[in-house]
């Protein structure tokens, strides 16, 4: 009895010892108003409706302690540090965008490797001498003020450029010479969701009227007019080119075809369809004259032919094709068809030479084909192999192209492509020190719930056994027709290398196989997006890649609203959730900034058969109370004026508050940062390792 008692002594001492320990967390109390919404009847509350107020004292007194909260629990991961330092060194390589040409002169982006921005360089000729243009790096001290577009004028003497500071989506315009690198006194501000299109010596952009301040980041934009910007003049002298205040939530925006000759407005109301118009520049105050009617279908402007517009439209074919359209006879039976409609989705088109260079997308990876300016088929471009191709950077009139290519463990490369020969030859590739030979990529299909085929990309290392017991991390969208191709990233090459599984699900709602693949995933069939990605996790289940003990699920803005949905649906099928700014007050996120224009994929509550659906998902509606929900870790942002933080902010109060299983729900609250674009390098190795930290920790993963 005595061994006995040793024996069950010495097990106890063991498994104590072998198990993870666990890390305890006291989460901040969130006070609770007395807010009722009654929508059709039905009231809702709303005890977090302060978090909405994103300048108050409270609402920074709650983020100051949630943070607290979580980089304590961060802090006590043994490995993190191990994770950050690897991290830096595997970030560390030299990168090239695809370079442009404007006038004599090429154009390109570099990051040296642990840049906090790229820098943009330009030369003359291919074979000139690389000379700084701009570099964003010396514009803030902690990186945070990025480029978040440039346009340079046509023959190469100026440069248009927006800032955005702080990741915020408010933008400011400033003008340099390109030759001498002056900065000019041109200040343009309140621009937000614009480009610059050049017409001689100014060009053209949109903005919003000035907001009262306190309400920059969260306040319903509306009013949205195009103007015209002469170099050198001051903001308030700039010319109004458009503007409908019978419709102030309508965005925007208008182009000038390479030769000046006529600018194309397009008016939109939403994130999918718009309107077309255009005016004849060589006319003297000509007006504006409509092309196409909003708000069914999508109509893109690649460029005039003469006195006629190529226009790639989904009008009456989902998958998208290029017609020729005569401006003074713009009515669809006048349409004359270059390349109709195929199997494939058709993505871009570019002109090049005397060329059409048409990308498409078959199965969420790109192939590339030639025509003729007549539509005649010359050829098909070779690529390295399933991928995705970006550019291409051409001119009419030239014979030469570049684009990039990369897939999931092949990174960005820069092809050059001569357009006669028909062919193509590396022109920068990057040197990261990883064999993508190393790893496997395989593409799948299984079936959601309704029955409809859904296709996913997997990677992970080659050999690893099917037994159920790799942690393996699915990633999703799903909305807005956005596509999911293979992309590469060097922080994720750390989960394949530790024995990770990476999958990527095409779920509805995204744009992979055309306008009938976007529209089964929206308003009320929103949740054939939800029960996609469900199977997605089950197939990987069923099929002993991975089991619900490891796995991770991710997505971001929509995504996040997909993840926050699948976990209060489904929490028992992941034990990792990560919901990366996502949407998750489905009841009011039309109230805030730019989110009325999601309305063509969520519907809202402003209607009853809008409350209905959405309130049977909304995330932070249908979190309940004695549910063992994964452990969770939201990622938000102080600057994100696209899906605002009170999204996260309420989600998370609300999960704290009624959750009080084992696993953490925490929420990481990054500083002066937005939705996503023009984050600083360090700022993404410091979150990409707390990511990484989590679900390492969170799934038994050794670094």
């Amino acid at each position: 009895m005595q061994r006995f008692s040793f024996f069950l002594f010495t097990l106890a001492i063991v498994i104590l010892f072998s198990c993870k320990h666990e890390i305890v967390v006291k989460y901040p109390l969130a006070k609770k108003v007395d807010t009722v919404d009654t929508y059709f009847g039905t009231k809702v509350p709303d005890p977090y409706r302060w978090l909405e107020n994103d300048t108050s004292a409270a609402t920074a007194e709650w983020v100051k302690a949630e943070n607290e909260v979580t980089s304590g629990y961060l802090a006590k991961i043994p490995f993190r540090e191990q994770i950050r330092e690897k991290l830096t060194k595997m970030w560390n390589y030299s990168r090239v965008g695809v370079p442009f040409k404007e006038g004599p002169y090429y154009f390109y982006f570099k990051n040296d490797g642990l840049q906090n921005q790229s820098v943009m360089y330009f030369k003359t000729g291919l074979s000139g001498e690389a000379k700084v243009l701009l570099d964003p790096n010396k514009l803030s001290s902690d990186g945070t003020t990025a480029l978040a577009g440039i346009e340079v004028s046509h023959g190469g003497k100026y440069m248009a450029y927006s800032l955005a500071r702080s990741g915020s989506d408010w933008n400011e315009i400033h003008v340099m010479e390109i030759t001498t690198g002056k900065q000019l006194p041109d200040t343009l501000q309140w621009v937000k969701f614009s480009g610059m299109s050049w017409k001689g010596d100014g060009f053209y952009y949109s903005r919003f009227d000035e907001l009262s301040k306190g309400g920059e980041l969260s306040k319903q934009n509306e009013n949205h007019k195009v103007y015209f910007h002469k170099v050198g003049t001051k903001q308030k002298t700039d010319k109004l080119i458009y503007q409908n205040p019978k419709y102030p939530l309508r965005n925007y925006g208008a182009n000038a075809t390479e030769d000046e000759r006529f600018l194309i407005l397009s008016e939109s109301e939403s994130t999918s369809g718009n309107a077309l118009y255009y005016k004849d520049l060589g006319k003297k105050e000509a007006p504006f004259k409509l092309l196409a009617e909003g708000f069914d279908y999508e109509y893109s402007v690649v460029d005039n032919v003469g006195d006629k517009l190529l226009v790639v439209t989904n009008y009456k074919s989902p998958k998208k094709k290029l017609v020729l359209m005569d401006p003074e006879n713009p009515s669809p039976e006048n349409w004359e068809t270059i390349i109709p409609e195929r199997e494939d989705v058709l993505q871009s088109v570019y002109l090049c030479g005397k060329v059409l260079l048409s990308v498409y997308m078959q199965n969420a990876a790109s192939k590339a084909y030639v025509y003729d300016l007549d539509g005649k088929f010359l050829h098909e471009m070779s690529l390295p192999g399933i991928g995705t191709l970006s550019g291409f950077n051409s001119k009419k009139g030239d014979n030469l192209a570049f684009f990039g290519y990369t897939s999931f463990t092949f990174p960005l490369t820069v092809y050059k492509y001569d357009v006669g020969k028909n062919t193509s030859e590396v022109y920068i590739r990057p040197e990261t020190g990883i064999n993508p030979d190393n790893f496997e990529v395989r593409q799948v299909s299984f079936s959601s719930k309704d029955g409809t085929v859904v296709r996913m990309f997997i990677v992970h290392r080659k050999g690893i056994e099917l037994n159920g017991k790799n942690p393996t991390l699915l990633y999703g969208y799903g909305g807005f027709n956005v596509s999911l191709t293979p992309g590469f990233s060097i922080s994720r090459l750390l989960f394949l290398q530790s024995g990770g599984v990476y999958a990527v699900a095409n779920i509805r709602g995204g744009g992979e196989y055309g306008e009938e693949w976007h529209k089964a995933g929206i308003k009320e069939k929103k949740q054939n997006v939800f029960d996609d990605f469900i199977a997605a996790a089950e197939y990987l289940i069923s099929e002993k890649f991975t089991s619900p003990g490891k796995l991770a699920v991710m997505g971001g803005s929509n995504g996040g609203l997909l993840i926050g949905a699948v976990m209060t649906q489904r929490p028992d099928l992941m034990k990792v959730a990560i919901p990366q700014v996502g949407v998750m007050d489905m009841l009011r996120y039309q109230k805030f900034t730019i989110g009325h224009a999601w309305s063509s994929d969520f519907g809202t509550s402003d209607t009853k058969e809008g409350f209905d659906y959405l309130f049977k998902y909304s995330p932070l509606h249908n979190i309940r109370e004695n549910i063992n929900y994964p452990a969770t870790l939201a990622f938000t942002a102080d600057h994100d004026d696209r899906v605002v933080p009170a999204h996260s902010f309420k989600f998370m109060a609300t999960l704290q508050a009624k959750y009080n299983g084992p696993h953490p729900v925490l929420i990481r609250i990054e500083t002066k940062a937005g939705h996503g674009a023009g984050k600083p390098t360090s700022k993404a190795i410091d979150e990409t390792t707390d990511l990484w930290s989590f679900i390492f920790y969170q799934l038994d993963m050794t670094p």
